[in-house]
């Protein structure tokens, strides 16, 4: 995918992405597509992508302008090196135009790709990520050559490449913010989109609710009937003593 550097160099700029943004951004892809199949569920049927807005195409046509102005310009200085009539040894030498003929390489070949990939599909994630990791890679191996240019080459060299790096730097950067603010949407569409398929599942299925029945046609239990007590006969002891008081005269 990247034409930049020489095979020792190659390991190291992949993995030097430092900008948090970009990482997150990418790890979002995989949810793009359970939105997608989302968006089948709730209708039935495969939806048609809503249109780009004119701010956000614009925005990006503008950025890459801003980028392709930059490859020529950097392009056009990089041709303007004298490489050999640099002060240091043969080795840095030919170190640094390994690493010119690299970026050479990408601007023409590499870059111009991925610039019509996104142009067709605007608000790409993936697309757009694809673009900054190659400014990334790019602006790896460019830094090394304006330093060297600084080392070794002439002021007005350096000042030139210096200027196309800056400008490199400023693109890649407003293409993370822009990275980070296409995943943002993406995950609140997902998470409308999750929302949606709940609201068809339930009304298709809605949950079971248990009946309780009340038979009110038994009738009344009965109250219990309380007996009447019935009086105690009277003792012997009473009777006797009845018995034994003498009749008054």
């Amino acid at each position: 995918m990247l034409f930049l550097v020489p095979r020792v160099h190659r390991e190291y700029f992949h993995m030097n992405l430092k900008p948090m943004s970009a990482m997150q951004a990418f790890l979002v892809l995989p949810l793009l597509i359970v939105a997608v199949a989302a968006q089948d569920v709730v209708s039935g049927q495969p939806q048609v992508e809503p249109p780009v807005s004119y701010a956000s195409v614009s925005q990006l046509n503008g950025l890459l302008t801003q980028l392709e102005q930059a490859s020529q310009a950097t392009q056009g200085d990089l041709g303007k090196l004298r490489i050999e009539k640099w002060k240091t040894d043969s080795n840095n030498k030919k170190q640094t135009q390994s690493n010119v003929e690299s970026i050479q390489r990408n601007l023409q070949s590499a870059l111009p790709g991925i610039i019509a990939e996104l142009r067709g599909s605007p608000e790409s994630v993936a697309s757009t990520f694809k673009l900054y990791r190659n400014l990334d890679a790019l602006y790896d191996v460019f830094g090394s050559v304006v330093e060297s240019a600084g080392a070794f080459g002439s002021k007005d060299e350096f000042q030139s490449l210096d200027n196309d790096l800056n400008a490199i730097e400023k693109t890649r950067r407003t293409f993370a913010d822009r990275m980070e603010t296409l995943a943002g949407a993406k995950e609140a569409e997902l998470s409308r989109l999750r929302a949606q398929v709940k609201a068809a599942q339930v009304a298709v299925n809605p949950p079971q609710t248990k009946k309780v029945i009340v038979d009110d046609t038994e009738p009344a239990p009965k109250k219990p009937v309380k007996k009447k007590p019935v009086p105690k006969p009277p003792s012997a002891t009473s009777s006797a003593t009845t018995t034994a008081q003498p009749k008054q005269q």
